[in-house]
Order: structure tokens, then C-alpha cells, then sequence
């Protein structure tokens, strides 16, 4: 019994680590198309398309304007990737033994488990993603110099929690909570079904599946994340960077965000920005998977 326990707390030591790779990996190949993708949400009155939004960003705030608020979501996306591989792959583990499926070898999963898998790391990270997100889309549509309101990560959290406490940190969960359910749960089926297949088809063990298959199964699932949870995504967004109060509050919430959003902006306004966000899924996915799956090899 204590063999098993130590063997499932070095499964899980090595999830996390391998899964701080990824995140890492991710921050670095995606946030440029992030910091475009929150412009054009929030600010759809200053920017006529994407091309536009990454002219006036270099323009008014230099190239380092395009990784403002990345301080965040390195420490954070590293810590919200350890979760999503250690919950997923935990999940894994837990549906194998519900199939039957003998230890030596890899599991099976059917595409619906493999979508609860995912949902269940998508609401678990939730828990680390609001706050990071939020604390990182504030740094990203503010304007640099004397005009910033916040100074940067920490700054930004300390005036947000003096002033409206952990709600205030918390501001616009609801909806994080409902993209990461869908969108992990898709994200993690579409690439593990990809995985499975190939190993099937092949024959070969995961081990042996090569870099360039691993980044575009990471690229796919990616896709598969963002085109089934963007509408989601921008109402999140519009939360997190309206007022918390008196005039400068927008919306009452996630309905009336929604609401405001289709009739002022038309369905269109639900996917503004989904080209940087699509052009972030294939680099910064395949980032994050390639991190992964190197890392577990790794450490072995």
C-alpha cells in the first residue's frame, strides 16, 4: 500500500513539473496574440481589426506592449498547467481502472470520459486561472506611462483587494469557470483522441510519437478549445475589465454583459478578436504539449 501511494505521489510531482513546462512554453509562444485578442474584446471603439490593433500597440506602446502582464500568467499559467495535466491525468488513471484496463498498458478512453477528464482539470484550474486572467487582461488594455493606473501584477492586485476584496479578485468567475469546463473538456478529448488513434493505428507507445505529431495534435486541440468557448471567452473578458462600481460599471453580470454585448455589437461582437486567438492556438498549444510530453520524458 505504501509503495502504490509513493508511486501515485511521484506520478503526480511529475504531472505537475512536466505541466509547468508546458505552461511556460505556452506564456512565451502566446501572449503577444493574447495581448492583441483582450485588446479587441474590451476595446472594440479603438481598434478596426486585428492588423490595426497590432499597429496601434506598437505604435503607443513599443514591442514590449504586445507582453505587458506576462509577470502574471508566467508564474500563474505554469501553475493553472500543473493542475489542468495533474487533474487530467489523474482522471486517466481513474477511468482506466473503471474500463478494466491492465496496468502495462495505455488506456482507452471513450471520448465522452475524455471530455470529462478535461472539464474536471478545466474547473479545477479555474480556481488559479480567474484571478491570473483577470489581474493580467487589467495590465493589458491599460495604456503605458503616466497614465497606467496600475504599476504592474502586484500593484494591481494589492489596489484591487484594498478596495473590493477576494470578490473583487474573483471578478468575472462565472464565466471562467464555464469556458474552462467546456473548453478543457474539449481541448483534452480532442488531443488524447488524437493520441489514441495514432497509437493504435501505429502501434507505437506514446513515447515514440514524434515532436511534429505532438505539435499538431497540440495545435488541433487548441482550435478545438477556442472555437466551442470563445463567445464565452469575450464576456469573460468584458467582465474582468469593467468598473466595480457607480458609472464606470457596465454590466450587472455574465447575462447582462451578453445581453448588452449582441445588441450593441451584434453576434459579430461575440467573436471579436478570434483571429490572434486563433493564430495563438496553434503555436502556444503545440507549445504547451510538446513542454509536456518532453518534460515527461524526460523525467522518465
Amino acid at each position: 500500500m505504501s509503495d502504490q501511494a509513493d508511486s501515485g505521489v511521484k506520478r503526480a510531482v511529475k504531472d505537475c513539473v512536466a505541466g509547468s513546462a508546458g505552461g511556460i512554453a505556452q506564456v512565451f509562444a502566446g501572449q503577444p496574440f493574447d495581448t492583441v485578442k483582450v485588446r479587441l474584446q474590451t476595446q472594440p471603439d479603438m481598434y478596426k481589426g486585428t492588423m490595426d490593433a497590432v499597429r496601434k500597440t506598437l505604435q503607443n506602446d513599443g514591442a514590449a506592449g504586445f507582453y505587458k502582464g506576462t509577470t502574471t500568467p508566467l508564474v500563474g499559467v505554469g501553475l493553472c498547467v500543473s493542475i489542468q495535466f495533474l487533474v487530467v491525468e489523474h482522471m486517466k488513471r481513474t477511468f482506466a481502472r473503471i474500463n478494466g484496463t491492465p496496468s502495462n498498458q495505455p488506456p482507452v478512453l471513450t471520448p465522452l470520459q475524455l471530455y470529462t477528464a478535461g472539464a474536471a482539470a478545466g474547473v479545477a484550474n479555474s480556481v488559479v486561472s480567474g484571478p491570473v486572467e483577470h489581474i493580467r487582461v487589467r495590465l493589458q488594455v491599460q495604456s503605458a506611462g503616466a497614465a497606467a493606473q496600475y504599476k504592474g501584477p502586484v500593484d494591481c492586485i494589492r489596489q484591487i483587494y484594498s478596495s473590493h476584496g477576494l470578490a473583487g479578485i474573483y471578478k468575472g468567475q462565472l464565466p471562467t469557470i464555464l469556458r474552462e469546463l467546456n473548453g478543457y473538456g474539449m481541448y483534452f478529448m480532442a488531443y488524447e483522441a488524437l493520441v489514441q488513434r495514432t497509437m493504435a493505428r501505429t502501434g507505437k507507445a506514446r513515447s515514440d510519437l514524434s515532436s511534429a505529431l505532438v505539435c499538431l495534435y497540440g495545435a488541433a486541440a487548441g482550435f478545438a478549445m477556442w472555437l466551442t468557448s470563445y463567445p464565452i471567452d469575450v464576456v469573460k473578458s468584458k467582465l474582468q475589465t469593467d468598473g466595480f462600481a457607480g458609472a464606470a460599471r457596465k454590466y450587472s453580470g455574465s447575462i447582462d454583459c451578453l445581453q448588452k454585448t449582441i445588441k450593441q455589437e451584434g453576434i459579430k461582437g461575440l467573436f471579436r478578436g478570434i483571429t490572434p486567438c486563433l493564430l495563438r492556438a496553434a503555436p502556444a498549444n503545440a507549445a504547451t504539449f510538446i513542454g509536456f510530453e518532453m518534460a515527461i520524458r524526460a523525467l522518465g
